[in-house]
């Protein structure tokens, strides 16, 4: 892959909920990037967490462990991990990788927040 900036950026939903947006490819160069914004987000018992990687062009194993070190990290502090915004091809290999069994997959952020008031 070529290199391509990743950003996050990091909001609170009016419902609650901490919610980052992802934007670039997330591979072994830009994974940090991820990691030190999951880190900053400040988890207590009952707080969610929202990624929202609707503008997420590219993933490999590298943020596919990122991830999943996030989702270990909030249930750890009783918190909850969505994922929103999966293209058709991330979501095949999300669901190839098994990753739908570990936490929730939504199509888009606002279902992750309404399934989150349920």
């Amino acid at each position: 892959m070529t290199e391509s900036p990743l950003t996050v950026d990091q909001q609170i939903h009016e419902a609650g909920p901490v919610l980052l947006k992802v934007t670039g490819e997330l591979d072994h160069h830009t994974a940090p990037r991820l990691t030190q914004a999951l880190e900053d987000v400040h988890l207590t018992p009952g707080s969610a967490l929202v990624v929202d990687l609707s503008d997420l062009t590219y993933c490999d194993s590298t943020g596919i462990t990122v991830l999943v070190t996030a989702y270990h990290r909030a249930e750890a502090a009783d918190s909850s991990f969505h994922v929103a915004g999966l293209g058709r091809d991330l979501t095949r290999m999300f669901e190839t990788v098994g990753l739908d069994q570990v936490f929730p997959l939504h199509p888009t952020t606002d279902d992750a927040v309404a399934a989150l008031r349920h």
